[in-house]
């Protein structure tokens, strides 16, 4: 079952998603209406009123997020889903950078040291295995820098070859978000532990 990597017929479905999960963030909903095919759609979001300003005593200064922030590092050709991303990234308090390309993808790890990299392995130019090793050889990446797949592929298989390659974990997109915050904070705490001298 070999699955396109042509998305003229939509995306992976992370936009939505996204929405929904940036929505229960902030305390709201989201509906969807549509039609039919080709009547377009509308949305609903409804957020509540803020009960307390964020400079107020009490309210959370950004000190918690601030905390647990990482550098990563999304590199997907499918620009618009990675944006999306990185977006959802961004506003949970993380330093993001993006790159669409394998070089790009070179030059960005050099110039940001990331401490986590989400890799499509699904790349035109390159498969993201092999991205994988080369970026783990560049010198200012960290030894400890923790690759993530995410990635369209999600047969028994692709798991099996995601983790023989050093994947520290395997996503299959549409990424629920919620699991990667999770996956995010797996990384953070297995990088904040205390090494033990080999």
């Amino acid at each position: 079952d070999h699955r396109s990597l042509d998305r003229s017929q939509g995306g992976m479905g992370i936009g939505l998603a996204l929405v929904r999960h940036l929505a229960g963030l902030h305390g709201a909903t989201v509906e969807a209406f549509s039609e039919g095919l080709n009547r377009g759609s509308r949305f609903v979001v409804r957020l509540p009123l803020m009960a307390q300003r964020p400079d107020e005593p009490g309210a959370d200064g950004g000190a918690a997020r601030a905390a647990a922030a990482q550098r990563i590092l999304v590199v997907d050709d499918d620009v618009a889903g990675a944006e999306s991303l990185a977006m959802l990234l961004e506003i949970a308090g993380h330093d993001v950078s993006f790159a669409s390309t394998a070089k790009e993808a070179v030059e960005t790890a050099r110039r940001t040291r990331p401490d986590v990299i989400l890799l499509d392995i699904g790349m035109p130019d390159i498969d993201g295995y092999e991205l994988s090793r080369q970026l783990r050889q560049i010198p200012e990446v960290p030894t400890d820098a923790v690759h993530i797949a995410i990635t369209g592929f999600g047969r028994p298989e692709d798991f099996e070859k995601s983790a023989q390659a050093g994947f520290f974990r395997h996503l299959v997109k549409p990424v629920d978000p919620s699991a990667l915050g999770c996956v995010l904070e797996e990384a953070r705490a297995i990088q904040a532990a205390p090494k033990v001298p080999s």
